[in-house]
């Protein structure tokens, strides 16, 4: 499970990813994360977030966030 959230997004907690997604790639990654979930022992919690609270999101503390948005190099 923890793949298929990195290769959408990043890992901000242990088990918390941060993901910023177009529909379809929404699709692909719940789908997967749904095909790899055990319902009698895992746990799964989608967070939406709308344009306004993008926005009122803070920071505190070591590695600061990436933007997601923003061009990124590999």
């Amino acid at each position: 499970m923890a793949q298929a959230c990195k290769d959408y997004g990043q890992r901000v907690q242990k088990s918390v990813f941060e993901c910023i997604l177009r529909e379809a790639d929404w699709v692909k990654l719940k789908h997967r994360l749904l095909q790899e979930t055990a319902p009698t022992e895992d746990s799964l919690r989608f967070y939406f977030l709308d344009e306004i609270a993008k926005t009122k999101i803070e920071h505190h503390g070591v590695k600061c966030p990436v933007d997601l948005e923003g061009p990124l190099i590999v």
